[in-house]
C-alpha cells in the first residue's frame, strides 16, 4: 500500500476517473450550474456514501471536521493524516481505517455516474423534529448494566441522543422490579425493561393494569444458561437440572419462560422439580461461587465472567433454544408518550439508529469498549469483546466464533408478543378469566418500521412471522395449537 500514490487533491482524482471512464464527462457537464468546489463535494460525498444517507453524513461531517475538502482530502492521504484521524476518533468515532474503506468501497459505485447525463441523489430521511418541536429534550432513562441495554447505553457517548436533539441522563438501576416501580411511579422518561414486562404491566400481572408499550427491541439473543463449576462434566441435558437452584431476573423475563421451556423438554416441571430464584443480575456471581445457586440464566456478560473468573461453564446459549428471540427492550409508559409525541419518537428513532450500527460486528469491538466503564456496565473488556463478537470460550475447554451470539435488531415483531403471552398462560401468569387478545397491540412494530424508513434501513413488511425455536417452530396464527402441542409432548 505505501508504494501506491493517491491524488492529493479531490480534482485530480475526478480527472483519473474521468480517464478510466468511471464518470462520463457529460455528468459533469450536467452540473456546470454549480460551482467546481460544490461539484468535486457532491461528487466525492456521492462516491464515498454509496447514496446511504447515514454513510453520507458521516462523510459531510469528516469534511466539516477537516475544514473543508480540500483539507480532509490531504488529510486523508497527506503527511498529517496522522493527526485528523486522531481527532476524528475522538469526535467522531470514525477510525482511520473505517473512513479508507469506505472510501475504496464507495469509488467503485461512482459509476452509478454512467446511467445518464445526470446523477440520481439518494432520498433523505425525513428530518427528525427540530430541537425547538420537541416537548421535552432533557430526559432521563433507566437501564440495568447488561449488555442487553447496549443501544440505550452507547447512544449518549456516541453521539445518538445529541443527533436528535436530545440530552439523555442514563439511570442504572440493579433489579426489574424497582424499574418496574419507577415506571408506574412516573419518576423517569423512559426505560430499559425484560420485553416480557409491558405485556405484563398492562394486562396487571404482578401489580395493577398500568399501560406500557415496547417501542423497539434492544437485543436478541445474548443469554445463556450458566452453571457452577463443581457440576462440570455432569450436564447433559433439561434432565440433569433436577433438584437445582436456578437464578433468572425477573418472574416477567424471557429468561424465566425459555428456562421453563427447555426443563419441560427434559420431563421436568419447573415449579416443583427445580428452584427459580429472582436475583438481581449482578448479585448472580456471587451467589455462583459462594453455592447459593447452581446455574443462572441471565445476559451474556454474567455468563462470560462466570468463565473467565473459573467459576463455572456455559452449558447452552438462549439463540440455541429461540434463534432471534427478543430480551430486552426501549419501553415508555402509554401517558408519557400521550404527552411527548414528538419528544418519544425523537428518542425511539435515535435507539433504533443506534441498534442499527450495533447490529454491525464491525462496530463491536468498538461498542464493547464504550460500555465498559464504571458508570456503564463496569465489566472486563475482555468478557464484553467475547460477548459482542461472538469469539468465546464456554469454560469446558472449548471455543466458538459465533457472530450473532447477540445482535440488535430493533424491529419488533408482534409474534415475539405472541409466543411470550403463550407462556404466560402455560405456566399460570395469566388468570384464566382475563382475556389476552390484543395483547400484540402493546409491541408499536408499526412504528418501528416507519422509523427505520426514515432512516434508510430496510425494515419488514410483515408484523409477524413463524419463530424459529428448538423443539418446535411457533406460528402465532395457531398460538393455541401451539401451545397444547407443547403441553400434550412434555407433560407441562
Amino acid at each position: 500500500m505505501a508504494d501506491i500514490e493517491m491524488p492529493q487533491n479531490p480534482a485530480d482524482l475526478i480527472d483519473d476517473l474521468v480517464k478510466m471512464r468511471v464518470y462520463q464527462p457529460t455528468a459533469i457537464e450536467a452540473a456546470d450550474s454549480i460551482t467546481q468546489a460544490e461539484l468535486r463535494t457532491a461528487l466525492f460525498i456521492s462516491m464515498v456514501g454509496q447514496g446511504k444517507p447515514k454513510r453520507e453524513r458521516l462523510v459531510r461531517d469528516l469534511i466539516k471536521l477537516a475544514g473543508g475538502l480540500d483539507q480532509a482530502f490531504s488529510a486523508a492521504f497527506g503527511p498529517k493524516a496522522g493527526e485528523f484521524f486522531t481527532d476524528a476518533k475522538r469526535m467522531s468515532q470514525v477510525t482511520r481505517r473505517k473512513f479508507l474503506q469506505n472510501i475504496a468501497v464507495g469509488a467503485a459505485l461512482v459509476s452509478l455516474a454512467n446511467c445518464g447525463s445526470a446523477t440520481e441523489v439518494a432520498e433523505e430521511p425525513a428530518d427528525s423534529p427540530a430541537v425547538e418541536d420537541l416537548e421535552k429534550s432533557k430526559l432521563k432513562v433507566a437501564f440495568l448494566p447488561i449488555t442487553c441495554s447496549t443501544p440505550i447505553i452507547m447512544s449518549k457517548p456516541l453521539g445518538f441522543y445529541k443527533k436528535y436533539g436530545l440530552d439523555v441522563e442514563l439511570i442504572k438501576y440493579y433489579s426489574w422490579s424497582v424499574v418496574r416501580d419507577a415506571a408506574i411511579a412516573g419518576e423517569l422518561d423512559a426505560y430499559h425493561m425484560l420485553a416480557p414486562m409491558p405485556i405484563a404491566m398492562s394486562l396487571g400481572l404482578g401489580s395493577a393494569p398500568f399501560p406500557v408499550r415496547l417501542a423497539s427491541i434492544e437485543n436478541n439473543n445474548g443469554q445463556a444458561i450458566a452453571v457452577a463449576k463443581k457440576h462440570m462434566g455432569q450436564i447433559n441435558g433439561p434432565e440433569d437440572f433436577r433438584g437445582m437452584s436456578i437464578g433468572i431476573p425477573y418472574d416477567f423475563s424471557n429468561h424465566n419462560l425459555l428456562i421453563r421451556y427447555y426443563l419441560a423438554t427434559g420431563g421436568l416441571d419447573p415449579d416443583k422439580d427445580v428452584n427459580l430464584l429472582i436475583l438481581p443480575p449482578p448479585d448472580a456471581i456471587a451467589k455462583l461461587a459462594s453455592g447459593q445457586i447452581d446455574a443462572f440464566i441471565l445476559p451474556d456478560n454474567f455468563t462470560q465472567r462466570i468463565v473467565q473468573d473459573d467459576i463455572g461453564f456455559i452449558h447452552l446459549l438462549s439463540k440455541d433454544l429461540w434463534d432471534g428471540h427478543p430480551c430486552c427492550a426501549f419501553v415508555a409508559t402509554q401517558k408519557w408518550i400521550n404527552g411527548h409525541p414528538k419528544t418519544f419518537r425523537a428518542l425511539n428513532k435515535a435507539i433504533i439508529d443506534g441498534a442499527n450500527y450495533a447490529n454491525d460486528p464491525v462496530n463491536r469491538k468498538e461498542i464493547a469498549a464504550t460500555i465498559a466503564p464504571q458508570e456503564y456496565l463496569n465489566q472486563p473488556l475482555p468478557v464484553l469483546e467475547a460477548v459482542m463478537t461472538g469469539q468465546f470460550e464456554d469454560g469446558q475447554g472449548n471455543s466458538f466464533d459465533i457472530p450473532d451470539r447477540i445482535c440488535f435488531d430493533p424491529y419488533p415483531w408482534k409474534s415475539f408478543a405472541s409466543w411470550i403471552t403463550t407462556q404466560l398462560v402455560r405456566w399460570n401468569y395469566v388468570p384464566t378469566d382475563k382475556p389476552t387478545t390484543g395483547v400484540e397491540d402493546f409491541f408499536l412494530t408499526d412504528l418501528a418500521r416507519e422509523l427505520a424508513l426514515e432512516l434508510g434501513v430496510d425494515a419488514p413488511e410483515e408484523l409477524s412471522r413463524i419463530e424459529k425455536m428448538k423443539f418446535g417452530d411457533f406460528d402465532p396464527a395457531q398460538a393455541e395449537t401451539y401451545l397444547k402441542q407443547q403441553i400434550d409432548t412434555f407433560g407441562v
